[in-house]
């Protein structure tokens, strides 16, 4: 049994989200509280497994108090945050920090079901998270391994693209920051709802030295160009002349995911085949896992994140149950393992 601890000033958004989670007989809600003060003295008492938290509170902003939480008492949160793009930039700082997800709040303009799914595999996720005492701090290690200049890379047609739910905000700024400049295009799908994929490519644009937004529909998979897939859409590899570009799209949720990482990856093993890599990173369910044996069956160099370094193995340990994976790396690794097989320093898979 999973129990909750539901903290937010609103008694109406309490009431929602605990006659949600109360449908289900794996989680139980302990209780409710109107803000961090309440809270702290709940958690202590109740001792919640998981915790529901909204970002703007009386007395104690939600970002302050999950920051002494995560210092004193870490325990896995789930940030409630409205759609709007000034509480998106909150939310972001908030995984930074080390909230384990982000769902929207009631009322926001997901359907109900949707709402509900989502809300739902939040709280299994987080309850099976691991929650480090302090936010987790990107090791950039030293120049040689964190080129801010271009390297002698085998770039030609080739494209990376990189698939991550639980915990990806983290694990996907670990290995952007760790890529030079003259890197092969990079297509992102991380689970994300609208809004918040905006925000999350551009704080990753501010700590990265190569380029990095939010996706367009006909944006040319460039060489040190990031493109993150918008939340609320589905991202595709399109084949263009001697170029990459993507296409985005709407379309049925795939994995209960829109964009999902399955999507991408099949298109890229269908467009890009051999000339891509594949990685699939930290995440709960197994949406990628498919997609990824897709682009190794197509010649493809893949990886997938291992079970010690991810928040969540559930992605990336299905795909390795798949036999998708040509290498199973922790993530500290990973970015090193591509520069070397694009350098030519490894050679590609037969």
């Amino acid at each position: 049994m999973i129990k909750v601890l539901v903290v937010d000033d609103s008694a109406l958004v309490r009431k929602l989200l605990t006659e949600e989670l109360s449908r289900y007989s794996d989680i139980e809600v302990v209780g409710g509280a109107i803000d961090p003060y309440v809270a702290r003295d709940k958690i202590v008492r109740l001792k919640p497994d998981v915790i529901t938290l909204d970002l703007e509170m009386p007395r104690m902003d939600g970002l302050s108090f999950l920051s002494k939480l995560m210092k004193y008492h870490p325990l896995p949160v789930v940030v409630v945050s409205s759609l709007t793009p000034s509480n998106s930039q909150n939310a972001i700082r908030a995984l930074q920090l080390g909230a384990v997800e982000v769902i929207c709040k009631p009322g926001s303009s997901l359907s109900a079901p949707d709402l509900s799914h989502s809300l739902i595999k939040a709280i299994r996720a987080a309850s099976r998270a691991k929650v480090a005492r302090t936010a987790v701090v990107v090791d950039l290690g030293d120049e040689e391994s964190n080129p801010g200049y271009k390297i002698s890379l085998k770039t030609t047609h080739k494209v990376i693209a990189i698939g991550a739910s639980t915990g990806g905000t983290i694990a996907i700024e670990n290995l952007l920051t760790r890529m030079p400049l003259n890197i092969p295009g990079i297509l992102v799908v991380q689970h994300m709802p609208e809004y918040f994929t905006a925000s999350f490519a551009s704080r990753l644009n501010t700590v990265c030295k190569i380029e990095v937004r939010e996706a367009k529909d006909g944006d040319t998979a460039a060489p040190g160009l990031a493109l993150i897939a918008p939340g609320g859409f589905h991202m595709m590899l399109e084949r263009s002349g001697a170029f990459y570009q993507v296409r985005i799209k709407g379309g049925p949720m795939v994995h209960h995911q829109r964009p999902s990482v399955d999507v991408l990856f099949h298109s890229v093993a269908k467009q890009a085949g051999a000339n891509a890599m594949g990685v699939l990173l930290t995440g709960m369910g197994s949406d990628g896992a498919d997609g990824l044996l897709a682009m190794r069956k197509s010649k493809a160099y893949t990886i997938a994140q291992d079970e010690a370094s991810s928040v969540v193995y559930g992605m990336p340990g299905e795909a390795v149950k798949l036999g998708a994976a040509c290498d199973v790396l922790p993530l500290a690794e990973i970015s090193g393992r591509i520069i070397k097989r694009l350098s030519g320093e490894e050679k590609d898979e037969e």
